[in-house]
């Protein structure tokens, strides 16, 4: 019953849902493309080979999309002449999978959680069986993997008490999707406690898999080529900002008057926000320069803005220190594994929900610093700046952190044991 009242519930809200796409269209004109996926219709001539069975990945978006790089290269050695398929909710996690792996893995968007798509979608692709980045769960898309016999497991999965209390409003629903996952590989014990909290079952505490990303040569050498480019300045970043973060953080620089010796690059989190971010900038008097402009940073430029996708892990190599955007206001922090692999020091906010575990440990062992708000970043920013003694230890600090915490790839493949054909 509860499922049924979803369902309707999802009925009712395809309309809004068909507004909301046309609405963030007007910012992201890629939210007109793939509609047909969306309502579980895909290309006749994208078939399913018999010869090539397909492992099915949901990575909602970016995040998800580049924590999964380490899994996807343990499933192409484990299941060599598999197809791999991803499966988006955003244009920006359908770009990701494009830039990281290209024509390597195919690439749709989930359809809306209607039974009849999630069927369509089933008996299309015929997965051997799916994994669930994260904590996406769809309640009719996991009874249709039950129905189609597809296991399917929830992998890298963390639950924010947030989280978990809007959960928590819907018990019946919540308790009958995860009790049809078939296995449940959990970031932490905390995230595995707040999970049986809701009657998950079946749970092992695996790890995050963001830990065993690889820094690729290319983007070291990349990083490089920007540091070249940057003109021998101390370089600050700000990664993945979120809205209204990048005012803020631009006020508190401009405050403190540093912008002649020191370079800030700010990458936001999302793309459509490349052109707004630079006219904040702009109109508060700072020189601005783009990285798609691709030429070498001038000496009276004073921030960069990384308008590029695919490139994070260079803009951390590239930079001294790294601000974790998302965590100055409240959206729960974007990933600070990455900076900590490439020996950068990091510097946090006080918003760290959706790596709660993975900020205390890193805080606790000197990799990072945590600001409780712009005008206090920018004060530890610029003693850090003045230290290199100590923005060494933090970075040697980082990588020792990253490193032990390698491993969660290998007890992923694990819980998802070995395939069984039908």
């Amino acid at each position: 019953m509860a499922r049924f009242i979803y369902t309707l519930a999802v009925f009712a809200l395809l309309p809004w849902a068909i507004l909301h796409l046309l609405w963030r269209a007007g910012k992201q004109p890629e939210y007109l493309r793939h509609w047909g996926e969306r309502f579980g219709y895909f290309d006749a001539a994208n078939v399913q080979d018999p010869s090539s069975p397909t492992i099915w990945l949901h990575a909602v978006s970016v995040g998800e999309t580049r924590a999964a790089q380490p899994l996807v290269a343990a499933l192409r050695e484990r299941y060599p002449g598999h197809r791999i398929l991803f499966t988006h909710m955003t244009p920006t996690g359908r770009a990701t999978s494009e830039a990281l792996f290209g024509d390597g893995v195919e690439r749709i968007y989930l359809p809306y959680d209607t039974p009849w798509a999630m069927r369509r979608f089933l008996r299309h692709y015929k997965p051997r069986f799916g994994l669930i980045m994260e904590t996406e769960l769809w309640p009719n898309l996991i009874a249709a993997c039950r129905h189609e016999n597809v296991p399917l497991r929830l992998v890298n999965a963390r639950l924010s008490q947030r989280s978990a209390r809007r959960y928590a409003m819907f018990p019946a629903l919540t308790r009958e999707a995860l009790h049809g996952l078939a296995a449940i590989g959990a970031q932490s014990a905390d995230d595995a406690t707040r999970l049986e909290a809701l009657g998950a079952q079946n749970i092992t505490v695996t790890g995050n898999i963001k830990f065993d990303i690889t820094v690729p040569d290319e983007q070291i050498a990349l990083g490089r080529k920007f540091r070249i480019g940057y003109g021998g300045r101390l370089v600050w970043l700000a990664a993945s900002t979120r809205e209204g973060e990048e005012a803020l953080i631009l006020d508190a620089w401009e405050k403190l008057g540093d912008g002649d010796t020191a370079l800030l690059v700010i990458v936001p989190r999302h793309p459509q926000r490349f052109n707004e971010v630079a006219r904040l900038a702009t109109d508060r008097g700072f020189v601005v320069q783009r990285r798609s402009d691709d030429a070498a940073v001038a000496s009276s430029t004073q921030v960069v803005i990384g308008d590029s996708m695919g490139e994070m892990f260079a803009y951390y190599a590239s930079a001294d220190i790294a601000f974790i955007g998302g965590s100055l206001l409240d959206f729960g922090s974007q990933n600070l594994i990455e900076a900590a692999a490439c020996g950068t020091p990091v510097l946090i906010g006080p918003s760290t929900r959706n790596f709660a575990e993975v900020a205390r440990e890193a805080v606790a062992c000197d990799a990072a610093l945590s600001i409780g708000n712009a005008d206090d970043l920018v004060v530890q920013l610029n003693a850090l700046l003045g230290n290199a003694d100590r923005r060494r230890q933090m970075g040697e600090a980082g990588r020792v952190f990253a490193e032990h915490h390698r491993g969660a790839t290998a007890r992923t493949l694990e819980l998802i044991g070995h395939l069984e054909y039908r």
